[in-house]
């Protein structure tokens, strides 16, 4: 057996080490199942990102409306939504939404 062993050392070496770099490549901090979850958590946050480039551009122009050009109609609808005021003579309705 250790015959065996001495004459086929380097084919033994060859094979452990090419498993071992083969596993590694696939398997791994740094392998290829590591770097395809990684690209897909970096998608995952540009598409999060512009969401709330978005969210900030709007609330940006909402602050626009209130604080440097003071826009009526934009006062009027906010005091509408928010506590549910209205003109004389005027019905509001409320419409509840059903989550099932």
């Amino acid at each position: 057996m250790l015959q065996l062993i001495k004459r086929n050392y380097f084919l033994l070496i060859s094979i452990f080490l090419i498993f071992y770099f083969g596993f590694n490549l696939v398997s791994g901090e740094r392998g290829l199942f590591s770097f395809i979850e990684k690209k897909e958590l970096l998608s995952n946050l540009k598409k999060e990102e512009l969401s709330l480039i978005s969210k900030i551009e709007d609330k940006d122009h909402k602050n626009s409306l209130l604080s440097t050009n003071l826009d009526l109609d934009y006062i009027e609808t906010l005091i509408r939504e928010r506590f549910l005021f209205g003109k004389k003579d005027e019905t509001i309705y409320i419409i509840k939404k059903n989550d099932n």
